[in-house]
């Protein structure tokens, strides 16, 4: 496996990290953890050593079975994890609101190391932006943290530009992590040049799309009821439509290239720049392997060239987010 630094800073990675959500939560019915605790040390085993979680995803579950699973190798592995949302006490949703109050995240940082089972968080996230605190004062609880040897590295999660340039004068910033792949291009406009700009690590999350661009999912596909797809406005039955598009594009250029469009799809990202380490989260074994292949691929400038000319053309279908979740990125 390739290795990667995020931006300037020493956190060195594997070149293709796992997005370790959808283990616990947010697609359907959630595996079997003891498969899942498998999966994770197979993921070690094939050379990853970036793995993110959140406390909100479970709520908890998530960096339980991360703990658990990486503990034996703890040493051999970076850990990423995040703070900022309200968690709901009844249970009834996993978030009611945003929580960056400087008292919060140390609570949610003392909490995260015991389910982690470790004594530092690697890289420590803003998961989103909280308003009504200054991000001045954030950056300074993260910064006492790294002081005390309790988080290593901080990191933000869709923020806007300005706040971006106001935390990192506080506290240096390793990555920052957002949403981005072939369907979703915005951090070209203002984040990715600000985060070379300051020597700063990217993180894609969804760099599959949430499935989309494995070209495993159509207008046919139908979701469970507890899996977030089913409300979100880009995976609606005519948003899907329109948007194969995009897989016929990713196909083209796979069939060329002896690969599957997911590994296009990721081949891309890791094309963009040298400190761009996407993390695609999968459930299964093979997925994982295909994942990781993507970094054998190499796209050369006239591929690339084409799919930037052909994917020009292609119109998009379907708002990321529902509004609510919306109105918390780019602030």
């Amino acid at each position: 496996m390739q290795k990667r630094k995020l931006g300037n800073s020493t956190l060195g990675v594997s070149a293709i990290g796992l997005g370790c959500m959808g283990m616990s939560t947010s697609y359907g019915t959630p595996p079997d953890r003891r498969e899942m605790i498998s999966l994770l040390r197979d993921a070690v085993d094939r050379g990853v050593t970036f793995f993110d979680t959140a406390e909100v995803y479970g709520p908890f579950k998530n960096e339980e079975l991360v703990g658990e699973a990486l503990a034996p190798v703890r040493d051999q592995v970076v850990i990423a994890t995040k703070f900022g949302f309200k968690l709901d006490p009844t249970g009834a949703k996993s978030w009611i609101g945003v929580d960056s109050r400087p008292e919060h995240i140390r609570e949610v940082a003392e909490a995260s190391l015991k389910r982690l089972r470790t004594d530092r968080i690697d890289l420590f996230y803003q998961h989103r932006v909280d308003p009504s605190v200054p991000i001045e004062d954030v950056a300074g609880a993260v910064k006492d943290l790294v002081h005390e040897g309790k988080v290593k590295h901080f990191g933000l999660s869709e923020p806007g530009m300005q706040t971006l340039r106001r935390a990192h004068a506080v506290q240096p910033l390793t990555a920052i992590q957002n949403e981005y792949s072939l369907w979703t291009r915005t951090p070209e406009r203002e984040v990715l040049p600000t985060c070379e700009e300051l020597g700063i690590g990217f993180v894609p999350y969804s760099p599959l799309g949430r499935g989309f661009l494995t070209g495993k999912i159509d207008e046919n596909t139908t979701f469970e009821s507890n899996d977030f797809r089913a409300n979100l406005p880009r995976f609606t039955t005519e948003a899907r439509k329109a948007n194969q598009a995009l897989i016929d594009l990713l196909r083209t250029i796979a069939a060329r290239k002896n690969a599957t469009p997911a590994q296009i799809a990721l081949a891309w990202l890791l094309a963009q720049k040298s400190w761009i380490v996407p993390i695609p989260g999968t459930t299964k074994l093979h997925r994982l392997e295909e994942n990781i292949g993507a970094t054998t691929i190499e796209l050369t400038g006239e591929d690339l060239r084409e799919i930037d000319h052909a994917s020009s053309q292609i119109q998009i279908e379907g708002a990321r987010y529902p509004e609510q979740l919306e109105r918390l990125t780019g602030i």
